[in-house]
């Protein structure tokens, strides 16, 4: 680890650093060094059966660590910031998942990684087929949920106005599993009838929202021809859509370009769409060697075969934190991913039906 190059950890970039392997090792090294670590990875360090300094040498390696996102429930912010950054050090934004099983778990994105996750997603929003220049309606969870913070500067940077409906997917979950769907049905037609009156006021061509949401707007006949007038590139995110759902959308938005993004709060990222075949609309490449995914088997852990559906397990891997071997509570079907990547892209992502031992709740994200 003596001979390794610390600057290869720097972000932001234009592109990854060309070898993947000399990027672990820094990583690797500064997690896990008394001067450079965070005071979290480095009190578990002393409870491993082994040393990561010299017991990491693959990415595959990454599977020896044990699953602490739950750890990230409870744990105080300033333990994840590495000590390398300085004392003090910038400050982070903390954003928190969505609770869908348990409470939420935080992470502490500090500007340098900031700066690189709104790069890759203007890039990714304007590849999609964003109208720069034009309005934007980002119907999403803000609040503690990153989407909304991101999404908003990405719209500063595309020279387009802002603007924002907030949605509680904590509370939508809170009463799917207490049985109550008239109440859900409620909360809905609650946030469709926010984005009617900026749709109806406003110009705007470009929305992000879910597939929940959009389903609902799909179902209102005056709402839909109102979109159809009004927006041409709906991004949809946070949660499950089928590729025959997607088509129906199609259908009824004909003049809209719809696409999707996978994300995570536990990666800190989206991955990287891209157009799919044999069934599959869109195709989820990790942003290697920041984020490698594995497709597994639940019961083994061995990686399924190339089409078959698993269970995605997560690595986050970057200066401003490090999270490996995160089962997630989603499944995958594995896809090859381009030249250069490391591990597995996804296809036809959704929800396990149950998760550590509970059920798993959706709702609208």
């Amino acid at each position: 680890m003596a001979d390794v190059d610390l600057s290869l950890l720097d972000v932001p970039r234009a592109v990854a650093v060309p070898d993947p392997q000399a990027y672990l090792h820094a990583a690797i090294a500064w997690h896990f060094s008394e001067d450079t670590g965070s005071p979290f990875w480095l009190r578990r360090a002393e409870t491993l059966p082994f040393d990561p300094l010299t017991g990491i040498h693959t990415f595959s390696d990454l599977r020896l660590f044990p699953n602490v996102v739950n750890d990230l429930r409870s744990v105080p912010i300033g333990d994840l910031i590495p000590r390398g950054y300085g004392s003090p050090p910038p400050l982070p934004q903390v954003f928190e998942s969505g609770g869908t099983t348990g409470a939420p778990k935080r992470t502490a994105q500090l500007p340098d990684w900031i700066e690189q996750v709104i790069r890759w997603q203007t890039e990714d929003f304007v590849a999609g087929g964003f109208l720069r220049g034009r309005g934007f309606l980002c119907v999403m969870p803000s609040g503690p949920h990153g989407v909304g913070y991101f999404s908003r500067l990405v719209a500063e940077r595309l020279g387009s106005i802002f603007y924002s409906i907030d949605i509680d997917p904590r509370w939508v979950k809170k009463v799917v599993r207490r049985g109550v769907a008239g109440k859900v049905s409620e909360y809905l037609d609650h946030v469709v009838g926010q984005a009617e009156l900026i749709l109806r006021s406003q110009e705007v061509a470009n929305l992000q929202t879910t597939p929940p949401l959009l389903e609902a707007i799909a179902r209102d006949d005056v709402l839909v021809d109102l979109c159809n007038r009004k927006l041409r590139y709906v991004l949809l995110s946070g949660a499950y859509a089928d590729a025959d759902t997607l088509d129906l959308l199609r259908e009824i938005f004909p003049n809209t370009v719809i696409t999707m993004v996978f994300g995570s709060t536990m990666i800190l990222s989206q991955a990287s769409t891209r157009t799919g075949r044999d069934g599959h609309p869109f195709v989820f490449d990790p942003r290697t060697p920041y984020v490698v995914f594995w497709v597994v088997d639940p019961d083994t852990g061995d990686e399924v075969p190339y089409g078959e559906r698993g269970q995605v397990v997560m690595n986050h891997i970057s200066k401003g934190m490090f999270i490996p071997n995160n089962w997630e509570r989603d499944s995958a079907i594995r896809m090859r991913g381009p030249a250069g990547q490391v591990g597995d892209s996804l296809t036809a992502v959704r929800p396990l039906a149950t998760f550590e031992g509970s059920a798993v709740v959706e709702g609208v994200y």
